[in-house]
């Protein structure tokens, strides 16, 4: 299936009420600090309305971003972001004791052996402790090994917990080349309506100030969030995914 057909079917899914689409208390799983305001936003300052707010881990510390930069070296990089997170979350309403930080090596995050048990362990304990009935993954077509590596640690706690409901949620996917193919068939889904929390949404990715380019000013080659990846994370609506 081609990306632009994919994305077509994405844009159809069912308008569904967020009891329906996250029954109960959801998992989010973020792959870099930024991740759980882009693909999440909206879902997190919603569930937080409704008295269900979530659970998010992000799992890689960030600090590759700006790996040309002398100033903000990988250890401090990470410490800034995990603070522009805390940031974010305040925005979306998320309690202090919700945001978990595992502080996985960024572009490095395991996909298995002894240190991937070890985090999906750590993942079934915190989804135990918390009650979680939904976990939420990045989508497996993100083109990200970090994002791929989260999405595989989804599919572990499924099979070691089959009681959860595994979703995906896009966030680099939705840039692939509209011609490029995929080896999926049209899956299900629905969408969450938005447009109540965007302007937090909005100011939740804007809280994530390294990213945008605002902070690290000796790495002209660092990462900065592109503005055709704000402009489809910014629409009404939030995609998830059967996974």
């Amino acid at each position: 299936m081609k990306v632009r057909d994919m994305l077509r079917h994405f844009s159809e899914f069912p308008v569904k009420s967020f009891e329906a689409i996250m029954p109960g208390t959801a998992f989010i799983l973020s792959p870099h600090p930024d991740d759980e305001s882009l693909g999440c936003g909206g879902f997190i300052a919603c569930a937080v309305e409704n008295e269900q707010p979530p659970v998010v881990a992000i799992v890689s510390d960030g600090s590759a971003s700006h790996p040309g930069s002398a100033i903000w070296p990988p250890k401090r990089l990470a410490r800034l972001r995990q603070e522009e997170s805390r940031d974010a979350a305040a925005v979306l309403g998320l309690p202090y004791d919700r945001l978990l930080f595992l502080g996985l090596q960024d572009a490095a995050v395991p996909t298995q052996g002894d240190s991937f048990d070890a985090v999906v362990q750590h993942l079934c304990e915190v989804v135990e402790r918390y009650g979680c009935q939904t976990v939420l993954v990045p989508w497996r077509y993100d083109p990200h090994c970090d994002h791929e590596a989260v999405w595989i640690m989804g599919q572990k706690l499924k099979a070691l917990l089959p009681r959860l409901t595994l979703l995906a949620y896009p966030v680099w996917g939705l840039t692939l080349p509209p011609e490029m193919e995929i080896d999926e068939m049209a899956p299900t889904g629905a969408r969450l309506d938005i447009r109540k929390f965007l302007s937090r949404k909005r100011a939740a990715i804007q809280a994530h100030r390294s990213q945008r380019g605002l902070i690290v000013d000796d790495d002209p080659s660092g990462f900065v969030l592109p503005e055709h990846l704000l402009e489809k994370m910014l629409s009404p609506y939030e995609i998830f995914i059967a996974s």
